[in-house]
């Protein structure tokens, strides 16, 4: 599946999970702090790629690869105290 972020500064970026995890983590059109933002898609993207390493054999390098996309963009954000991200939307492919 897909999943649209919006950053701070209001740039949005798309992103990949190979499980609907996701969504038990985040709902459509809420705005998250950015420290919950990130404690949560930490979580669900560990979970997403164990769930690859348990039916294949090795966690998923593609959701492991987008997390640490997701954590070097929210580190432009880390000095503003009302940082939010917000979950756009969710598609799956």
């Amino acid at each position: 599946m897909t999943y649209r972020l919006q950053w701070p500064d209001a740039s949005v970026s798309e992103c990949y999970s190979p499980s609907l995890v996701i969504r038990d983590y985040f709902a459509a059109g809420n705005a998250y702090e950015l420290a919950d933002f990130l404690r949560r898609i930490r979580e669900a993207t560990a979970i997403a790629s164990e769930r690859v390493r348990a039916k294949y054999g090795f966690p998923c390098s593609r959701a492991l690869a987008q997390l640490q996309v997701i954590e070097l963009q929210a580190q432009a954000f880390m000095e503003r105290d009302e940082a939010r991200v917000v979950m756009l939307s969710f598609s799956e492919a």
